[in-house]
């Protein structure tokens, strides 16, 4: 069996595995990318946080995504009932970009994988990763072809950005169960035919259950009259619905007037998805020759959007830990790459936590918000979940603790 070389090798081609590659070809490192699917293809996840741009910027791949024409986004909004809010990203306590995009993602993440492909990493779609060896000096993959042929590729470093694949978790047995309740979300796309100046096409929409503070929908629009439009609860409350996923999805929106009104003239022309138990964790982020990034490690909740924030990130530590290690420094993968990633994917957690327990709620549905800490939220819901010059970050849990009592007072 033939037997390639590589020094990096990035087991899929989505955001966190192409902004990867870009930071490594930045470095002048030989990069490969084995993708199982083929590009363009559907993905979830497709409204951006402006942190984001900052890791995009420094892959050399922004311009790449901002001639592609994506929806341009500036804030959150939040409703429930009669109450309404919104966040404008510019408006916020950390320094940085306050804006960014809303993407479809077989769009969005095929232009990342072109943009590292024209950075000179090698690109291969349709090639299985089907068994992994850690334990020699270099890590090995057996992979199969799209003819059906075998192959071994041997790295001096492996990255898995698989995403919910899990590939080395579910190759190496490194899963561990998630803390967080088994949720769900049904999803499509839709022709919205929302009439212009009724809705602001620059924020995603997070819409609250009239009835159930753990039930929220998702409406975010693209440039193209369509959107992207979702509900999230638990498990045992998806499943009271009968009928097709596209036919509970609009059953359960139906529960709400205002999403009702808002897509009144839409049109299903999307059958609808449906995912379960996506919340996942692993027993470590990095071993011996390789370290595991975005959603392939740990991938929360989708109610704030921070899915590809965390990507990016994860990239842009691991690709600045690669630069040390693979010009021969010594290099304390726990330290210097999972321990700083956990902190701010541990900041979402604590306002994902407080979201579905109603306490966060409370605060940014307050009437008479203090301007001060309605920027350090902004900030947060901007991506900016590391930045430890903010209080709401540096000390997240308890801040939010007492906040939520004043809201509640």
């Amino acid at each position: 069996m033939n037997i390639e070389k590589t020094e990096v090798l990035i087991i899929g081609a989505g955001p966190a595995g192409s902004v990867a590659a870009g930071l490594l070809r930045k470095q002048g490192r030989e990069v490969l990318i084995l993708e199982r699917e083929q590009f363009p293809r559907f993905s979830i996840g497709e409204s951006l946080l402006p942190q984001s741009m900052e890791y995009l910027e420094e892959a050399g791949m922004l311009r790449d995504v901002v001639e592609a024409g994506f929806q341009f986004k500036n804030g959150a909004a939040f409703a429930r009932g009669a109450k309404f809010t919104d966040f404008d990203f510019r408006e916020k306590f950390s320094p940085g970009w306050g804006t960014t995009y809303q993407v479809q993602r077989a769009h969005f993440d095929h232009v990342l994988a072109r943009a590292a492909e024209r950075m000179g990493a090698r690109l291969r779609f349709r090639h299985v990763v089907e068994s992994v060896h850690v334990g020699g000096e270099h890590p090995e993959v057996t992979v199969r072809s799209p003819e059906g042929d075998t192959y071994r590729v041997q790295a001096r470093f492996l990255l898995d950005a698989s995403g919910f694949g899990r590939v080395l978790p579910r190759l190496l047995d490194l899963e561990t169960p998630s803390n967080f309740p088994v949720r769900g979300a049904l999803f499509t796309h839709v022709e919205d035919r929302i009439p212009l100046g009724t809705f602001d096409r620059h924020k995603i929409r997070v819409t609250v259950h009239p009835e159930h503070v753990h039930v929220w929908y998702w409406t975010i629009p693209f440039s193209n009259g369509r959107c992207s439009q979702g509900v999230v609860a638990k498990r045992e409350f998806l499943e009271q619905y009968p009928g097709t996923e596209t036919e509970r999805l609009r059953a359960i929106i139906a529960e709400d007037p205002g999403l009702s009104a808002l897509l009144k003239d839409a049109v299903w022309d999307t059958p609808a998805r449906a995912i379960t138990g996506y919340a996942a964790n692993v027993k470590s982020l990095w071993g011996r020759g390789f370290a595991l990034l975005g959603n392939a490690g740990e991938f929360l909740d989708p109610v704030f959007s921070s899915g590809v924030t965390i990507a990016f990130r994860s990239a842009h530590l691991a690709a600045r830990c690669l630069a040390r290690e693979l010009s021969g420094q010594p290099v304390d993968w726990e330290k210097e790459y999972a321990v700083p990633l956990k902190s701010g994917v541990d900041t979402f957690r604590t306002f994902v936590e407080s979201w579905y327990a109603g306490g966060f709620q409370k605060v940014i549905f307050h009437p008479s918000p203090s301007p001060e800490v309605r920027r350090m939220i902004s900030s947060i819901l901007a991506g900016y979940a590391w930045d430890t010059n903010n209080p709401y970050v540096a000390d997240s849990k308890r801040r939010l603790g007492v906040l939520e009592e004043l809201c509640s007072a």
